[in-house]
């Protein structure tokens, strides 16, 4: 398999090549998929279900989204995108979904033998794709540049890809070899695991400085013995996910706890889809990898490869008489790429800022986005102080007249908001980032302080009093609150319990402004309703932009957000209907699918929180409405719904209607047994 991937990424690329270099050149054209079969395609497809979720991000990426008629829900589309018909997981897509999208092409894993075993030898081509090296993703986006016509975009991001790691192998080519760090990746449930000796996440690994394992065990993932982990003796640890919870399993037990790693409490937890794919932001993570890995060498300046410059300066217009001008500048700093909202005043101006206090005589205000290699790197080290200091100094700021929000989300996916009523104006410039960081007010516990994950600029066409000031950030702060709980943002803390109310590093800051003098921006204010207006579509719009989530996501990602795995929900000791619990966690997909039974589930999370606050007590119609749903998925009476639920972390609520579909689930397969 590895000599027919390669032999066939070397085919494509001379394909590629060939093309790229011949203006003549055009389908059809052959290509080499990932199971060493020739494949030829005649024209672009135009409606393809890709099940490979790295493969969705690229084509998303290069501009051929258009073209995907269908994904799982392991993916996150990009937001103001047509929502995508979803057929299921990755490991359990439903062929039947699939088939009702009549697709001309599915790009698919060698797991997908169900789907392989539908589709072949008909009209629909099929092609398999599998990352084995940085090289084999690479190869992967100049080939489906090719066969979704665009060419040119896939390009620039192989060469964006391509300079990021070399901007990363200059940083760490500065680092002694006895200075290295042995890096593991940490996996597994019930037993420690980690990434075989040849997968392109030990490549990662290297690529970013670590010093990677060699147990002779090649593989996706394999097992780790406790002598093989204390001998490697691993000095940074990193996973995603749910391996916190191996780690909380096992990093207390003796051998396992006694690494430098977990002694010098070197773990670092990144998001999956960063540590299990390579993809679009492969440069992206591997940057932020060895900034975590050796954060205290690329702090120092006598370190960097690059100059601290302004690379990109981009216009913004906000009609207000008091701006000089408003822009987005991308800067390097410390050698990564940072965001910063500037806002220019053409005279001194008081603001208030929740960061700050009140102050007056501000010529600029602005927003900072530093990315997560800088904090990892720098950041968290000097403090807040030290960071604006820092950030001042390198755009030329001086701190005396200039008052900035800091935060980790995204300029680029900052949301401007206007409201206007007859000749008040209001605008609200929000960024805003909900995962790893949303609280619920009153109920989570306050550790520590960073700079702000949803921040809010208020700028309106009238002068407000300081008293107005005071009373505007109460006003946004409430409809901040609202729009969260309206999406049904979770806490990052207690997911299964709480809706957030914010994150635990807000901040909003109000402008003076010029014009008639107002006094009062409250709620029964006509200017408190537009600062309302304006903040609740500014933190729905920037969430989606940076987390990918809205209000209207689907069923399968809400259970994820409350840590309610499918695949946990029942244990074979449980069931003695002769099917593996795989089968049942497929055909819980495949119910779910089903807009009824997604919207009996959707349901179910509402009343959930009602239950939990004590709103609701009587279950007894909820508990019907769940037979009804089982003996309508059994095609019959059922005396009771059974109790098969194995997962601990599930409400009374949610705990009925899992039953009820696994109950009928599980008559359903008696009947099919019987027959």
């Amino acid at each position: 398999m590895k000599k027919n991937r390669t032999a066939g990424i070397f085919f494509i690329l001379l394909i590629l090549r060939f093309c790229f270099s011949n203006d003549a050149c055009a389908l059809p054209v052959q290509v080499s998929d990932a199971n060493g079969q020739i494949i030829t395609i005649q024209k672009p497809p135009a409606r393809v279900v890709c099940l490979v979720p790295s493969v969705t991000e690229i084509l998303f990426h290069i501009g051929a989204g258009n073209a995907v008629s269908g994904i799982t829900y392991h993916d996150k589309i990009p937001p103001r995108t047509l929502s995508k018909p979803i057929v299921g997981g990755y490991f359990n897509p439903s062929v039947r979904a699939i088939e009702t999208l009549r697709p001309d092409m599915i790009i698919l894993s060698d797991i997908h033998t169900n789907v392989r075993e539908r589709f072949s030898g008909s009209t629909c081509v099929l092609i398999e794709m599998k990352t084995t090296s940085l090289s084999d993703s690479l190869a992967d986006i100049m080939l489906l540049g090719r066969l979704f016509d665009r060419e040119t975009r896939a390009e620039e991001l192989v060469t964006e890809i391509r300079q990021e790691l070399e901007q990363i192998s200059l940083k760490v080519a500065k680092i002694p070899q006895e200075n290295r760090k042995r890096v593991i990746r940490l996996m597994g449930r019930n037993e420690v695991m980690t990434p075989g000796t040849d997968s392109f996440q030990n490549e990662m690994i290297r690529a970013a400085g670590g010093i990677t394992h060699d147990f002779h065990k090649n593989g996706e993932v394999i097992s780790v013995t406790k002598d093989e982990w204390m001998r490697f003796n691993p000095q940074v640890i990193y996973g995603c996910g749910g391996d916190r919870k191996t780690a909380e399993l096992f990093f207390t037990r003796p051998g396992w706890k006694d690494v430098d790693a977990v002694k010098n409490n070197r773990i670092y937890y990144f998001p999956c889809d960063l540590t299990c794919r390579a993809a679009t932001y492969t440069g992206y993570f591997v940057s932020w990898l060895a900034a975590n890995i050796y954060g205290d060498f690329f702090s120092r300046k006598d370190n960097l490869v690059q100059k601290e410059e302004t690379i990109v300066s981009r216009w913004i217009q906000i009609d207000l008489d008091y701006l000089n001008n408003v822009r987005i500048l991308q800067s390097r700093i410390y050698d990564f790429f940072h965001k910063t909202l500037v806002i220019d005043f053409k005279k001194p101006l008081s603001i208030v800022s929740t960061l700050e206090g009140e102050r007056a005589g501000i010529r600029t205000v602005g927003n900072h986005f530093s990315p997560p290699q800088y904090w990892a790197a720098t950041g968290h080290m000097d403090g807040l102080e030290g960071h604006r200091k820092r950030i001042y100094s390198a755009l030329g700021r001086d701190e005396k007249n200039t008052s900035f929000l800091f935060t980790g989300a995204d300029m680029d996916n900052l949301s401007l908001q206007q409201e206007t009523f007859k000749e008040m104006t209001v605008h609200a410039l929000v960024t805003a980032g909900v995962e790893g960081n949303a609280m619920r007010m009153a109920r989570d516990e306050g550790l520590f302080y960073e700079p702000g994950t949803i921040n809010i600029i208020i700028m309106t066409n009238m002068r407000l009093t300081a008293r107005a000031m005071t009373r505007a950030i109460i006003t946004a702060t409430e409809a901040k609150t609202a729009a969260l709980l309206d999406m049904d943002i979770r806490s990052s803390y207690a997911s299964g319990a709480y809706r957030a109310t914010g994150t635990g590093t807000d901040n909003v800051m109000v402008v003076e402004g010029t014009g008639i003098q107002i006094d009062n921006a409250g709620g029964h204010t006509k200017l408190g309703e537009l600062i309302a207006r304006a903040v609740y579509a500014g933190v729905q719009e920037a969430v989606d932009k940076q987390n990918r989530m809205s209000a209207k996501r689907n069923i399968f990602q809400r259970l994820k957000e409350r840590d309610i795995s499918v695949y946990g929900l029942i244990g074979t000791e449980t069931c003695d209907c002769g099917r593996d619990r795989n089968d049942f966690s497929g055909a819980v997909e495949e119910l779910l699918l089903d807009p009824q039974y997604a919207g009996f589930m959707e349901s179910a999370l509402a009343l959930s929180d009602d239950h939990d606050k004590g709103l609701i007590t009587d279950l007894t119609l909820f508990r019907q409405w769940g037979q009804l749903i089982a003996e309508q998925i059994a095609g019959r009476e059922i005396q009771e719904v059974k109790n098969l639920t194995m997962q601990e972390n599930l409400s009374p609520v949610m705990k009925i209607a899992f039953d009820s579909l696994l109950t009928g689930i599980y008559y359903r397969e008696q009947e099919v047994q019987a027959e």
